[in-house]
C-alpha cells in the first residue's frame, strides 16, 4: 500500500517508486486525496483517493489521519511505503496493530519546513510524531545527504541508521525536444532570451520574487513560470506590468511541461535557504532542467551548488540581490548553447532515477518483505 496525502496526479517521485516497486515484481495500490481540482488519478495502478471535508489545516491533517488510519485497517496487503511525515502515523498503527512493514519515503525535513517556521505548537505535534516513530522504523528513505545526515544527527540511535538515499532524478528516457508549436499554444513568443521557472508548490522563499527583481534588469528576458502556490499567484498578479515579459502558466502535463523546458534557454532553480529545510534542498527542478538539456542558475545551496559545480551545468549564484542573479544569467547566455547541452547531456547520463533504484531494493530487503502486494 503505497500513501501520500496529495492526490496522486502531479507527483513524479512517487509514480516512479511505484513502476520500480512493479519491476520488482509488486502488485501496487495506491491511497491519496481528491479535490475539486484533481483530474483524473493515474492508470497505470489501482488507486483510492478519499473526498476529506477540509483542505488544509489541522481540520485536514486530523481528518486524513482518521481515514487513512480505517482503510489501512479493513484492507488487505503486505507491507505499507509510507510518503512524507504526514502519512506515517496510520502506517505505524498498522505495524503495531497488524505486524506490517514499513519503508518510510521522506520527501523533505518536514519538520524544518517553511509551513513550520514560527508556529511552534504545529512544529512541535509533528516533531512528537517523528521522535515516536522516526527511531523504531527499520527502512527511511530521504532525498540527499544532506537530510540524511541530518536525520542520522537528530536520532543516532534509530534501527534504520542513516536513511538511504534516493535522488529525485527523472528517468533517463527520450525527451521531448524543444516546440515551436507548444510555445505558440501558450502565446509564447521569444524575441530575447527565455528563461523557465517551474514547481508544484511556488510558494514564500522559493525565488520567484527574486526572479521578478532581476528581470526588471534587463528588458530583453521573458520569464515563463509554470505551476502554483503563494508566490506563483503574486506573479500572475503583476503579468501587466511586465508588458508580455512575464508568462504564467498553471501545472501542465508531464510531456507538455517537458517540451516547454526544452524550449527555453535557461532553467532558474532560486529557493531562498531562510529554513532548514529549503538550506538542505535538492529541488527536482534542477534535474528537469538538465535532462531537457538547458543550463542552469541556481541558488548557492550545497546539495544543488555541488550537482552545478562537479557537472559545470550553470552558474551558481552569489546571493539573492537581483544584481547578483542577473549577473548569473548573463554569465550563462554569453556561452554557447551547444556547449551547455553537451555538458547536460553528460550530467543526465549518470544522474537519472535508474541509477538511484538500487536504494529501494535495499529499503525492501531491510524490512524482509517477501510476498508481493505493496
Amino acid at each position: 500500500m503505497v500513501l501520500v496525502s496529495n492526490d496522486l496526479t502531479h507527483d513524479q517521485r512517487v509514480l516512479k517508486t511505484c513502476q520500480t516497486l512493479q519491476q520488482e515484481g509488486w502488485e501496487v495500490f495506491l491511497l491519496g486525496r481528491k479535490t475539486k481540482e484533481s483530474v483524473a488519478g493515474p492508470s497505470q495502478w489501482p488507486h483510492h483517493r478519499f473526498w476529506l471535508p477540509f483542505n488544509a489545516g489541522v481540520g485536514f491533517y486530523t481528518s486524513f489521519q482518521i481515514v487513512l488510519f480505517w482503510k489501512l485497517l479493513w484492507s488487505r496487503y503486505d507491507a505499507i511505503w509510507a510518503n512524507d511525515l504526514d502519512t506515517i502515523l496510520p502506517a505505524f498503527f498498522m505495524k503495531i496493530l497488524r505486524k506490517k512493514p514499513i519503508v518510510y519515503d521522506s520527501h523533505e525535513f518536514f519538520t524544518e519546513a517553511a509551513g513550520l517556521t514560527g508556529r511552534p505548537i504545529q512544529r512541535g505535534v509533528w516533531l512528537t510524531i517523528e521522535r515516536f516513530v522516526f527511531p523504531r522504523l527499520k527502512a527511511i528513505i530521504t532525498v540527499n545527504d544532506a537530510i540524511a545526515d541530518a536525520y542520522q544527527k537528530r536520532y543516532p540511535k534509530g534501527k534504520a541508521g542513516r536513511p538511504l538515499v534516493v535522488r529525485n532524478m527523472p528517468r533517463l528516457t527520450q525527451r521531448p525536444g524543444p516546440s515551436t508549436d507548444v510555445l505558440k499554444k501558450h502565446g509564447i513568443h521569444q524575441n530575447g532570451p527565455l528563461l523557465i521557472l517551474q514547481g508544484a508548490f511556488m510558494d514564500k522563499d522559493r525565488g520567484v520574487l527574486q526572479a521578478l527583481e532581476a528581470m526588471k534588469i534587463s528588458l530583453n528576458w521573458t520569464l515563463l513560470l509554470v505551476g502554483a502556490g503563494e508566490e506563483f499567484e503574486m506573479a500572475r498578479r503583476q503579468v501587466d506590468s511586465f508588458k508580455g515579459r512575464l508568462i504564467c502558466l498553471d501545472k501542465l502535463p508531464f510531456e507538455e511541461l517537458c517540451a516547454l523546458t526544452a524550449s527555453a534557454d535557461v532553467g532558474l532553480s532560486l529557493d531562498v535557504g531562510l529554513h532548514g529545510n529549503y538550506w538542505m534542498s535538492l529541488p527536482n527542478k534542477l534535474f528537469d532542467y538538465i535532462h531537457a538539456e538547458i543550463p542552469v542558475v541556481t541558488s548557492p545551496m550545497p546539495e544543488v551548488k555541488k550537482i552545478v559545480v562537479d557537472w559545470e551545468v550553470g552558474a551558481v549564484i552569489a546571493d539573492h540581490a537581483p544584481k547578483s542573479i542577473a549577473a548569473a544569467i548573463e554569465q550563462v547566455l554569453a556561452q554557447p548553447k551547444n556547449e551547455w547541452k553537451v555538458r547536460c547531456q553528460k550530467a543526465k547520463n549518470a544522474l537519472h532515477w535508474e541509477a538511484e533504484e538500487e536504494q529501494i531494493r535495499k529499503a525492501l530487503t531491510s524490512i524482509g518483505c517477501q510476498s508481493h502486494a505493496l
